[in-house]
């Protein structure tokens, strides 16, 4: 077990007010006794409320950050299969490599997951450390956590990077609190600091409506978790000459509180985090019905339906279709905005698609700036009319 940030002194007499005032149950009474367990994160209202002072705050233990160096990436994989977010990490982390002169790792842990591990090399990483075991198969919080922390701790990466999907969203902050660091969730935007060499951290803010950049000034390794779509995928590289670094797990040594029992996936026709084509409504459709026409112009091209925030605020459509800062970034080859402005906060989520259509009827939206092709225009009347072209094309008319 890690050493936590609080502890308990001699003085403790048992009676069990701070397990009644800590939010996260990171007390337990053990032979009336209180000790502190791993679910902490020294929010210090144990500190305050015990009668006799018996809990006190430890001094954080200095950090040599000279002995970190290097960018590692978490390779996210399912079946073995590694997920395209671990590419745009591994091509983000060449672009911050090359600003430190550093290398960059990747780790990856699973079962049979040696060919994602090549692949890795192939798309220019220096070193793959490989956790395989058949007991790593499915994706469990403590396991992997207690995999990757133990990596970070031996190898040191001065960076450590996690993509923002759901599964690293749940990983991140856990590999974090072990090795007692920062972590930045929901990044869009990273870079080094010309001044310092920190890692500049950029996410959304208050619902989206600022953008913070945050750095780890004190702790290593600097981490963040990143948007999928955000990035360009790193390519491959002629002659690689990465290698795989093979790790044994002991798995009896490894926290594990779960089992899998199935795997269902979730019933979603296209998702709009994978799909070619979106498209998307917004307020100036005037209703929730209008997500109805969206619905048939998607269902014609074989899209994706998106929509912006205030339509999901408004309670028009579920927020899985929600695109933006405060929603899902989406990447693709072409993006239908209809009734949609155009916010910064929505373009931020978008605005990388190969090609942009808009339907507004405001010749001065803002969503006309960054669109390859514009129509100003009522969308209940040029949608329709697009659905008809369309399934005249197809021969369906």
């Amino acid at each position: 077990m890690s050493e936590v940030p609080v502890r308990v002194t001699d003085a403790c007499t048992g009676c069990g007010v701070c397990v009644e005032v800590c939010p996260f149950g990171a007390i337990d009474m053990v032979e009336g006794r209180a000790v502190i367990n791993e679910a902490c994160r020294a929010c210090g209202q144990c500190v305050d409320a015990c009668p006799v002072g018996a809990i006190e705050m430890r001094e954080a233990e200095a950090v040599d950050l000279s002995e970190y160096r290097g960018v590692m990436v978490y390779a996210e994989q399912r079946d073995g299969k590694v997920h395209p977010v671990s590419y745009e990490l591994l091509g983000l982390a060449h672009e911050l490599a090359a600003q430190l002169s550093e290398p960059v790792h990747a780790v990856i842990v699973g079962s049979d997951v040696r060919d994602g591990a090549e692949e890795l090399v192939k798309r220019g990483a220096d070193k793959v450390f490989l956790y395989e075991d058949p007991a790593l198969a499915e994706f469990r919080d403590d396991p992997y956590t207690d995999v990757l922390a133990r990596c970070c701790r031996e190898e040191k990466p001065s960076i450590f990077l996690i993509g923002a999907t759901s599964l690293g969203r749940s990983l991140g902050p856990r590999v974090a609190a072990k090795l007692r660091t920062g972590l930045t969730a929901d990044c869009t935007f990273l870079d080094i600091d010309p001044e310092t060499g920190l890692l500049r951290q950029t996410r959304p803010a208050y619902g989206g409506n600022i953008m913070a950049t945050i750095i780890t000034p004190r702790s290593r390794p600097q981490m963040a978790t990143v948007r999928y779509k955000m990035f360009p995928e790193a390519e491959k590289v002629d002659s690689p000459e990465g290698v795989v670094v093979e790790r044994t797990v002991d798995m009896s040594s490894v926290r594990d509180r779960v089992r899998v029992l199935g795997f269902d996936e979730a019933k979603e026709q296209i998702s709009i985090s994978e799909a070619d084509l979106i498209v998307s409504g917004g307020l100036g459709m005037g209703d929730p019905d209008g997500f109805k026409l969206i619905g048939e112009l998607a269902a014609a091209l074989g899209a994706a339906v998106g929509a912006s925030r205030p339509t999901v605020d408004e309670g028009w459509i579920d927020y899985r279709h929600q695109v933006g800062l405060s929603g899902r970034t989406v990447r693709p080859q072409v993006y239908v905005a209809c009734g949609i402005s155009g916010a910064i906060q929505h373009q931020a989520g978008m605005k990388t698609s190969d090609v942009i259509i808009a339907v507004n009827k405001d010749p001065e939206a803002p969503i006309f700036k960054i669109s390859s092709l514009g129509v100003v225009g009522d969308l209940y009347e040029v949608v329709p009319r697009l659905i008809e072209k369309i399934m005249e094309q197809r021969g369906d008319a």
